[in-house]
């Protein structure tokens, strides 16, 4: 079978899905919000704690914990140590907070070629 003929495309998340995040000392909150509801089961199969915390790898993080909101058809994830000590100590400009959730947005997932992204 070729990339042609396979069922699955990649998409990077940011044409399926918005994020918000906030940052508290060492610690970065972000959500993950599909713009489709059907969208939800995928990125519950693909973007993992392990998937995040490999994504984040060069940033250090010593944890991620993933909360599952279906209702909402949301997650929230929270990264430990990603903020290289946080705000106020941390000499990096720009990576907190919102920086890092443009950034779980380059993760690349798959998707059945029939659910096409929204860009």
């Amino acid at each position: 079978m070729t990339a042609v003929d396979s069922p699955l495309i990649p998409v990077a998340l940011h044409a399926v899905a918005h994020a918000h995040a906030g940052d508290k000392g060492n610690r970065c909150n972000i959500s993950l919000i599909p713009y489709r509801r059907e969208l939800y089961i995928h990125l519950l199969a693909q973007v993992t704690e392990d998937r995040v915390a490999a994504h984040f790898r060069h940033r250090g993080l010593s944890a991620v914990r993933r909360f599952e909101l279906p209702r909402l058809a949301a997650f929230n994830f929270v990264l430990e140590d990603v903020l290289e000590g946080g705000v106020n100590r941390s000499l990096g400009l720009d990576g907190h907070g919102q920086a890092l959730s443009f950034h779980l947005l380059g993760l690349e997932i798959t998707l059945p070629r029939e659910i096409p992204p929204l860009g």
